[in-house]
């Protein structure tokens, strides 16, 4: 399941009171001020002194069990106490005070108001704290005529902080407080793990005759500028009532084509050659079962008339634990269910499993189990692809394979080539990435959750990761997000726009990724990237412009509002007529955590979304000779070229579809279809070294990249690849071969890199490039202790930014005498002060390592 935070419901409310604890103190006010009293002049209990609720009554379950004393707290799941530190109060005055957080959590509703008092004064000041919202506020109302004179709702903060209230103009007036909790969200589990803030509370209410000044008081434009929560109109709604409540552009319908019973937690999805929805049921979800008692399973659903429904339905497989991705081809079902990958073979019927599960990989982690693999999709290479989160801990290698031959995953992209079974990490980095797709170019983006949400995959890449740190220390510094936006709103980080951030996309969980490369829908679709945003109930699309060596992900208009706070769409997928299936775990609960019984295991939806241009199709490719299928890599709609080739490469070489995808690329003008051949020919075994050598002075750069992945591919690099890589990185035009040459260096032996280099350092119109200073550096550093002179010399001469700098670091961090050595040789030699400066940190660096070591001994 892709949700956005890592604690139970439990820990939220642990960490709500340990916020309220870890709050500073209250700011002493410059007038002390008076407590109101009744008209026999007894002091009111409005500051809650008394220890009851004496003068106030309370309606609702929101202020159970109040007022709270000290730095004691209840909650459903726990009761804590705390001693009270100088520098660990919740902010409240004196023993006693109010909030609608501790009975029940953020859940809990209700009101409290006092008896009616006299204003004494112009002016009044009390504590408050709690949400930004018009549902959570405390009131000053008229007792004659019930009107509300003033009202103030917190800053979303759990920090008690002054409030001041001009009265002057109802001195004399008698007038009661309000406190207001009414906030029906709250009683999601979403809306509570998200949105903590969902209460209010208050103490120490007083007069003054002068306005008060407080520092850290609560101005009402501090409040107003928090966004409001945004409003959800349905929830829970039937299938047929959630597909009529969508709103789509014009011309575009959405259609139920599946729902419950049918259908329950689909996880994943798949089309295969004949059009049909494979769809993989997570019902084990969200905690593994014990070994032979899983009870996950894959469905295959058909439209066999055309009419928009999924009337077909066949239990492909069950018995499946923790199942989390899927995807076929090359004969079988492709699964990802950890500890496990695994491979079920199709029989002749196409509905049935040919044999039993084979388990191709083991060791993948499931710490967090909406983190394990996932979004299975082959790549234009003929690699099985898929992503993995940062909270799980993989270390993957065939059964068998010892501990120190495995490969360890934490966060990225992988892949796995289907006949080789040869793993590897194609990009380090990232959050909860629950998403990859390819554009006309073969260029992959990962779409991810709590950070940015778009993410270019470049092979060999080290990306921005959510927490900890990437497995090689000596990095220093990764790529950042390819958008020029979020989908949140706010400077309080991305969980704290959740619910309130749909003018900027809905929020900052996203799964699925799609470029939309049919050929029904109106041109403005095409090539744009499709998401779900699970907090935003909804598709966000961005528009991929070239940047440099690289992309920009402009906004683009949202797709898909479900207007349905049950939905959780997981994965979008266009088939051969064009439309878009997309797969709906529908929950009341958005959030992952690990107790099974706040998931709902009883709804699941299939949608189709549907342009009126869009007409049905019955096919079935496999049923295609293999120079029709050679042919379709020609096709306007993609589905026809990815589900072509795939064929084509379990069919493995023929010569005469190796004639046709020849002339294709050598003949048509189009770039794109050129790609095509070059990938399928890749795939049937129908290229040799010296074919990808001589494209490596195509005309188009990305011929010229493309060949230098794939002579890479196997990391044994030809040498007269070897030498044209080395030209072209001093004299290429493109960034983009530069960026494919930094990646290809990496797969490249150590010794022969630095002629390579020595060229792509001294780039200098590379120096500001989002990608190709760090991607350069990711190539150079495991080199750098191979030969520490040659590394300075590179460095010194490099006109992109940062090689100095980091080289330096990176010899210091050998620690050995000769790295120390070779630091203070070069700062003798060097006459520039700046980078006299950048050797002399780097051997201080090395300097105070030693002392540290000798002192740890």
């Amino acid at each position: 399941m892709i949700m956005s935070t890592h604690t139970s419901l439990p820990q939220v409310f642990l960490f709500v009171l340990t916020c309220i604890l870890l709050a500073a103190a209250p700011a002493a006010a410059q007038d002390a001020g008076v407590a109101p009293t009744d008209d026999a002049g007894r002091t009111l209990n409005l500051d809650f002194e008394a220890g009851t609720l004496a003068d106030w009554t309370a309606d609702g379950d929101a202020f159970e069990g109040q007022p709270v004393q000290g730095d004691v707290y209840a909650s459903r799941e726990a009761e804590i106490v705390a001693e009270r530190e100088e520098d660990a109060r919740s902010g409240h005055e004196g023993d006693y005070w109010v909030s609608s957080v501790l009975a029940h959590g953020p859940s809990g509703q209700g009101e409290l108001t006092s008896v009616a008092f006299e204003v004494t004064e112009p002016y009044a000041s009390f504590l408050l704290a709690g949400g930004a919202f018009e549902s959570t506020r405390a009131e000053l109302v008229l007792t004659d005529g019930a009107e509300v004179v003033f009202s103030m709702s917190g800053t979303n903060s759990f920090e008690l902080r002054p409030v001041v209230a001009d009265l002057s103009d109802h001195v004399g007036d008698r007038i009661f407080i309000r406190l207001v909790d009414a906030d029906a969200g709250a009683s999601t589990a979403m809306y509570i793990r998200e949105n903590p803030f969902a209460h209010i509370s208050f103490d120490h209410f007083r007069f003054h005759a002068e306005r008060p000044s407080f520092p850290n008081e609560i101005q009402s434009s501090e409040v107003s500028a928090l966004p409001a929560w945004d409003e959800v109109v349905h929830a829970g709604l039937t299938g047929e009532q959630a597909a009529a409540a969508m709103d789509l552009p014009d011309g575009f319908s959405a259609q139920l084509a599946a729902a419950e019973p049918d259908v329950i937690n689909p996880i994943a999805m798949a089309l295969d050659e004949r059009g049909r929805v494979w769809i993989a049921e997570a019902h084990t979800y969200p905690v593994r079962a014990e070994e032979g008692e899983g009870r996950d399973r894959i469905l295959i659903f058909e439209d066999t008339d055309g009419d928009g429904s999924l009337d077909s339905r066949k239990v492909f497989t069950e018995g499946l634990n923790l199942i989390s991705g899927l995807e076929v081809g090359l004969g079988g079902v492709w699964v990802g269910a950890a500890p496990y990958l695994m491979y079920i073979p199709i029989d002749a019927s196409g509905d049935r499993p040919a044999g039993e599960p084979e388990i191709l990989l083991d060791g993948w982690g499931y710490h967090d189990t909406h983190e394990t693999l996932n979004s299975f999709s082959w790549g234009p290479d003929g690699w099985l692809y898929g992503t993995h989160g940062v909270f799980t801990h993989s270390n993957v290698g065939a059964p068998g394979t010892p501990e120190e031959e495995r490969v360890k995953l934490n966060a990225g992209t992988w892949r796995f080539h289907p006949t080789s079974h040869e793993f590897e990490v194609f990009t380090y980095g990232t959050s909860n990435p629950w998403g990859i797709d390819w554009n006309e170019y073969g260029h992959g983006f990962m779409t991810a959750c709590v950070i940015p949400h778009l993410h270019h995959a470049i092979q060999g890449a080290r990306i921005m990761r959510q927490a900890g740190e990437h497995f090689n220390p000596y990095v220093y510094d990764d790529l950042d997000h390819t958008g020029d936006h979020v989908h949140w709103v706010g400077n309080r980080g991305p969980h704290a726009g959740n619910r309130r951030s749909g003018a900027a996309g809905g929020g900052h969980a996203h799964a699925g990724a799609m470029f939309y490369f049919g050929d029904s829908w109106p041109d403005e679709f095409h090539g744009r990237l499709f998401m779900n945003n699970v907090h935003g109930f909804r598709a966000n699309t961005d528009i991929l412009e070239r940047d440099g060596s690289g992309y920009v992900g402009r906004h683009g208009p949202d797709f898909l509002l479900a207007n349905d706070s049950y939905s959780q769409m997981l994965d979008l997928q266009y088939g051969p007529d064009g439309s878009v299936y997309t797969i709906d775990w529908y929950d009341v609960n958005q959030c992952h955590h690990g107790n099974p019984e706040s998931h709902d295991h009883s709804t699941g939806r299939i949608f189709k979304i549907t342009h009126e241009n869009d007409e049905w199709v019955d096919v079935n490719l496999a049923e295609r000779s293999s120079a029709e299928l050679a042919e379709l890599q020609l096709h306007q709609n993609e589905w026809y070229v990815r589900r072509s080739r795939l064929l084509l490469q379990e069919r493995g070489a023929d010569a005469g579809v190796h004639d046709a995808l020849w002339a294709m690329l050598n003949d048509n003008p189009d770039v794109t279809r050129k790609l095509r051949a070059l990938w399928t020919l890749h795939v049937t075994d129908g290229l040799e070294d010296q074919d990808l050598v001589e494209l490596l002075d195509h005309e188009s750069e990305h011929l010229r990249s493309w060949a230098i992945q794939l002579l890479a591919e196997d990391r044994d690099v030809p040498q007269s690849a070897l030498a044209r890589f080395e030209q072209m990185a001093v004299d290429d035009p493109s960034s983009l071969v530069r960026l494919y040459l930094a990646s290809a260096l990496q797969r490249t032996e150590p010794e022969n890199r630095w002629d390579v280099l020595e060229g792509l350092t001294r780039r200098a119109e590379d120096a500001g490039d989002r990608n190709l200073p760090l991607m350069t550096w990711y190539a150079m550093e495991p080199v750098v202790p191979t030969d520490l002179n040659r590394a300075m010399d590179v460095a010194l001469a490099a006109q992109l930014p940062r090689i100095l700098s980091f080289t330096v670091s990176r010899i210091a961090a050998i620690g050995t005498e000769d790295a120390l050595a070779t630091l203070s040789t070069y700062l003798g030699s060097v006459e520039n002060a700046e980078k006299q400066a950048v050797i002399l940190e780097g051997i201080n660096q090395a300097v105070e390592a030693e002392e540290g070591e000798e002192g740890g001994e």
